[in-house]
């Protein structure tokens, strides 16, 4: 056969997908819990909600201590890194005023170009001043004059010089003092500050932790409660069930009343278990004799039994004899059915040799040559 391509159905496609989806909503709706209401307790779910939005105020206020902490600590981190800024600026403008004044360049020893004021020693020229040339003068016009008010001068202005850094150096040290006392003023401010943080942080805490002791307080509470309610109400009932026991029929012993409650059921006679009290005599004897009655019908359907037992074996002898009576007939006619079989298959044999030979010998004498199925199929046509 051939294989041929049919058309899909796209509708019934569409329908089991559309099937398919269906079965996987209802399967995501019913076996998901959050979208299972039945069996939920609300009183406990809201409860949870409560607990939840306290933690979560709680949490929220723990933050915003700690944010203050944060920021009081960057803050005095902020102050100590400017203070040092300010102290390392000062450092180097007393590097600078330092420099300014006690290492000028016109104290320096390459500024002098006096000899004499190096400490070199007064050296007597022999040879006169008319028989030197201009190249040999050793003194020249206006040096040395005044020499000594010079110096006198130079000393009264080292004095003054001094006496201006101390007065300086003095300010700068009452001043670093000051500046001092300051920032040991804000850090003890800072510290005061922390430690109120610290003590706003713990007394957030402890309500807290006081609320969550009333709040566990108040449910232990309730749940006592609850236990006591329970308790009173098992109590309640078990009396009630002792009560009723010891007034009811059971423990009562009145077989009258299983004997009333029989006649009044409108289904008949009936055995009621928890009010029966025993048998009575006239009972117990109709048992017995049902008993012999039933054991004699026994006794005489187990008679009936073995004679219908007897006479089964005796067909089925009889069967089986008549059965090996027919397969020894049917063994007779199936071995004379072979017999003729194989003689009509030997003429058949005969017949057929005979006819071969005859095809051989007579009729198919000229056999076709190669040549003869090489002509065909030479050409399209």
């Amino acid at each position: 056969m051939y294989k041929v391509d049919l058309p899909v159905d796209e509708s019934a496609l569409r329908a089991v997908e559309r099937r398919r989806a269906a079965e996987a909503e209802r399967e995501s709706r019913i076996f998901n819990p959050r979208a299972r209401v039945i069996g939920v307790d609300l009183r406990v779910l809201q409860k949870q909600q409560e607990e939840k939005r306290e933690r979560m105020e709680m949490e929220k206020q723990r933050d915003m201590a700690r944010d203050l902490l944060r920021l009081s600590l960057d803050e005095m981190a902020m102050q100590q890194k400017k203070e040092e800024e300010e102290l390392r600026r000062e450092l180097a403008q007393d590097l600078v005023q330092y420099r300014a004044i006690h290492q000028r360049a016109e104290d320096s020893r390459d500024a002098d170009i006096n000899y004499g004021r190096q400490g070199a020693p007064n050296a007597s020229i022999s040879v006169s001043d008319s028989a030197l040339g201009p190249a040999s003068m050793q003194v020249f016009l206006g040096e040395g004059i005044n020499e000594n008010e010079k110096k006198r001068a130079q000393l009264e202005m080292n004095e003054r010089n001094l006496r201006a850094q101390r007065e300086e150096r003095e300010k700068q040290e009452r001043e670093q003092k000051n500046r001092e006392l300051l920032t040991g003023r804000e850090l003890v401010e800072k510290d005061l500050r922390a430690v109120q943080l610290n003590a706003l942080e713990e007394e957030c805490k402890r309500a807290a932790r006081t609320a969550l002791s009333h709040y566990n307080q108040a449910q232990a509470e309730e749940r006592m409660e609850k236990e006591q309610q329970e308790r009173l109400r098992r109590e309640g009932e078990e009396l009630a069930e002792v009560r009723y026991m010891v007034t009811s029929d059971l423990l009562t012993e009145r077989p009258e009343a299983a004997k009333r409650k029989t006649e009044s059921s409108a289904e008949g006679p009936q055995v009621l278990t928890d009010h029966w009290k025993g048998m009575t005599p006239q009972q117990i004897s109709d048992i017995h004799r049902k008993r012999d009655e039933q054991c004699l019908e026994k006794e005489r359907l187990r008679e009936m039994e073995m004679q219908r037992d007897v006479a089964w074996d005796y067909h089925l002898t009889e069967q089986a004899r008549q059965q090996e009576r027919e397969e020894k007939r049917d063994k007779e006619l199936q071995r004379e059915r072979r017999i003729q079989l194989d003689k009509y298959n030997q003429q058949l044999a005969l017949e057929q040799q005979t006819h071969q030979h005859y095809l051989d010998k007579q009729l198919y004498t000229n056999r076709p040559t190669v040549q003869y199925f090489t002509q065909f199929g030479t050409s399209s046509r």
